[in-house]
């Protein structure tokens, strides 16, 4: 009537002692690892938008990995402000800046033409 002193039943205890130790260390280890992985979320998304701030945004990462995730919110938004072909924020003044440059090179265009022709004209009074 002693059951505690049965031996069959104490080695299917201490099987299952183990195998809740390996899946309480496997699930540590895969919430560590998950983590990590889930801080350098914003260093991702700035290496793909080409920022222009990569490193720090992935120091960063590191940082808030040590304060508990407290900058990573800020550093999402930070890594996303960032496009190459708008530049920062949500302005698409790009379209429009483009078409500007080429006015102002038409401009300069048509200004040294007239500045030619002024050191022309001067020069054939210096020569009269």
């Amino acid at each position: 009537m002693l059951h505690y002193l049965d031996t069959t039943s104490m080695e299917g205890t201490l099987m299952l002692e183990y195998v809740a130790l390996g899946m309480l260390i496997f699930v540590g280890i895969t919430l560590f690892y998950g983590v990590i992985v889930i801080h350098d979320i914003p260093y991702e998304i700035a290496v793909h938008r080409h920022h222009p701030h990569q490193d720090a945004i992935h120091v960063a990462g590191w940082v808030s990995l040590f304060t508990l995730h407290v900058l990573w919110p800020f550093l999402w938004i930070w890594a996303t402000l960032y496009r190459a072909d708008r530049g920062w924020g949500f302005s698409t003044d790009g379209a429009d800046s483009t078409g500007e440059v080429e006015v102002l090179r038409q401009e300069v265009a048509e200004l040294r033409e007239q500045l030619e022709q002024l050191a022309a004209s001067h020069a054939q009074r210096e020569e009269g």
